[in-house]
This record gives structure tokens, sequence and C-alpha cells, in this order.
């Protein structure tokens, strides 16, 4: 497996390198099989998963980030080391923990278009991952429970792996799928991947989707995330590492704890989603309550669900800023019953 160090280093810095890699097929397979098959394909995949998973973490947790450069690197030259082949049926992976009770294993999942969630159906998450110790800074969280396989990709997926039509919301509270990551790693960096997969979905492809929280020794924080796709048409293909930084804020992956450094510096890519520009996501208020919060949850609920406070505070900055109604109602010392019956956000 070759890496493109673009913006990182090792601890010899050194690059990292290795042959492990493998041509992607374009085999288009059936999603129909016998529960007897699909028992069988399970264990093969998961043995085939941990594998790959193996081959890329040991070297990719020898790399430290430098200031000011990219957080996402190509492993592969962007190319995913997954085989479409292996997609037979619709089913995550969910490796166990490991004996630090951290996802280091990584999740493999076997995605079609009806795992494609709906994020209404989210409710607060209480998993605190290995390394989790929380921080406000302006108000705003610095990590998030990430997600391997995200919500929104996996609708109707069991706690066990296995799909089940009667279950509607995508994975949530699942311990063998969350780690303690950066707010600007996940809603910055990952999505943008994330999003490549959905819309394939989107599409009516088949995807093998692999994400590998990458630790480094015993520590309890992960140093990165590496994230694969490949669908079954190969018209979706890549091969990440993202680093787990956060602008301005410096860790200890021994255990999660960070402090305030603002020598930490991390550009934000171009095609990063943003969540401040109400002109591109349609925030405005246009006279409508229940318009503006279909669009405010559509646009800024993310696949890590953020702290409640933030998350409020959030909307409360936003009604604020482009409600007409929130000015009117919060004139200074002024009380007005109508505005905390119907315009409360």
């Amino acid at each position: 497996m070759s890496i493109t160090l673009a913006g990182c280093s090792s601890d010899n810095d050194q690059s990292s390198s290795s042959n492990s890699s493998s041509s992607a097929s374009t085999i288009v397979t059936s999603s129909q099989s016998s529960h007897h098959d699909t028992t069988k394909h399970e264990k093969k995949n998961e043995k085939k998963s941990s594998k790959h998973v193996n081959d890329s973490s040991k070297d990719l947790s020898k790399l430290n980030y430098k200031n000011n450069t990219s957080a996402v690197i190509n492993v592969n030259g962007n190319h995913s080391n997954l085989k479409a082949s292996d997609w037979k049926y619709n089913h995550v992976v969910y490796a166990n923990l490991d004996s630090l009770n951290r996802t280091s294993a990584g999740n493999t999942a076997y995605l079609e278009s009806r795992n494609v969630a709906n994020d209404s159906l989210r409710t607060e998450q209480t998993v605190q991952p290995t390394g989790w110790h929380q921080k406000f800074v302006n108000r705003d969280a610095i990590i998030n429970r990430g997600h391997e396989i995200a919500y929104s990709l996996s609708k109707g997926i069991s706690v066990s792996g296995k799909y089940n039509p009667s279950l509607q919301s995508g994975d949530q509270n699942n311990l063998k799928n969350l780690f303690t990551q950066t707010a600007f790693s996940n809603q910055k960096l990952q999505t943008i991947y994330e999003s490549k997969v959905r819309n394939a979905l989107r599409d009516g492809k088949k995807v093998i989707f692999q994400v590998v929280p990458v630790f480094r020794g015993s520590e309890l924080m992960a140093r990165g995330v590496h994230l694969q796709a490949l669908s079954t048409d190969g018209s979706l293909n890549f091969n990440v590492y993202i680093f787990n930084v956060q602008p301005g804020i410096s860790f200890n992956y021994s255990d999660g704890t960070s402090k305030i450094d603002n020598s930490v510096t991390v550009p934000t890519p171009a095609d990063a989603p943003s969540f401040n520009d109400h002109r591109s996501y349609g925030n405005s208020y246009d006279g409508n309550r229940s318009n503006y919060r279909r669009s405010y949850t559509h646009h800024y609920v993310r696949d890590a669900v953020i702290a409640g406070a933030v998350h409020h505070a959030i909307r409360r900055h936003y009604a604020r800023k482009y409600t007409p109604r929130y000015h009117y109602y919060h004139r200074p010392y002024t009380y007005h019953r109508h505005y905390y019956r119907h315009y409360r956000f």
C-alpha cells in the first residue's frame, strides 16, 4: 500500500509503504441470498476486512500532522484496496472492541440505496468512547461522537450488523461504531467522503465502505481515520486518511485531554460543507416557522450529534441573526408571552 505523504510526516520523518494494493473488480452481484449463505459470507467478509485494517493501520499510525497543510492524504493513490466482488448482501461487519475498549479494528459496510437514513429520526447519543473529554471553545464543542459507518448510511442496520426492514433509523448508540473524533475532522472532512457514498447509493449503486479509526500504540484517542469506498461498478473509488485534528486545539492522544493552542492551524478544504452561510443553505426566515425548522434540521444536523447545549446555541444564533420576529420580540426589558408560546427556537 503506497501512501501519499502530502502534509504529514512519520515518527522517523520518512514515508511508510507496503505492497498490498489490489485492483478494483467491477463485478455486480445480487443482494439476494439464503440465511445459510448469509452466515457463510459474513464470516468470510469479516476475515477479509480485518486483514485490510491491520495492513493499513500499522503504517498510518506513525504519521504526524504538520501545521497548515492538508489534513487529508491519499492512500494507495486514492484507490481502494477493497474488492467489488466481496459485495454479496446488505449488511455491516461491526468489529469487536479491542482490549482497551477501542474501535481499532474498524467496520466494513456493504450498502445499497435502502440504507440512506432520515435525519429526523435521530435521538440523543450518550455513549462515551475512549478518550472522551468534551470541551467548549467559544461555545462550540471541539469533539464529536464520530461514527465509523455514518448514521445517514445505516438505515435498517441492527447492532448485530444485519439488515432489518422494521428499523427506520440509522445507527446511533452503538459502542462498536463510535470513536472520539474532533468536530473539524468529522464535520469538515469525513462528511465530504460520506456524501460521496450517500450520492452513489441514491443513484442506485451498491457500495463497500470501510472506516478504521487509527490509534498509535495504547493511546485512547485516534490519531486519524482511514476511509475506503468502492462501488460494484467502479464509479466510486477512494482511499484516504484523515488526521484527527482541530484548529486552535492540541490533544494529548494518550487520554484525549486537550488545551487551547493557537499555533495549530488546519486549512479547510474548498469542498467542505459550510454551516454558517444561510444563503447557501436556505435558512432565511420566510414567515413560516416550520419551513425554517425543516431547513435548519436538514442542513445543520451532522452525522455525529453535537452536544445539546451547542446545538441550542447555534439555533438561537441563526434565529437572532435572520429572523425578523426575533428582533421584535426581544427588545430590551420587554416580555412578550406570544413569542414564548409560538416562536421559541
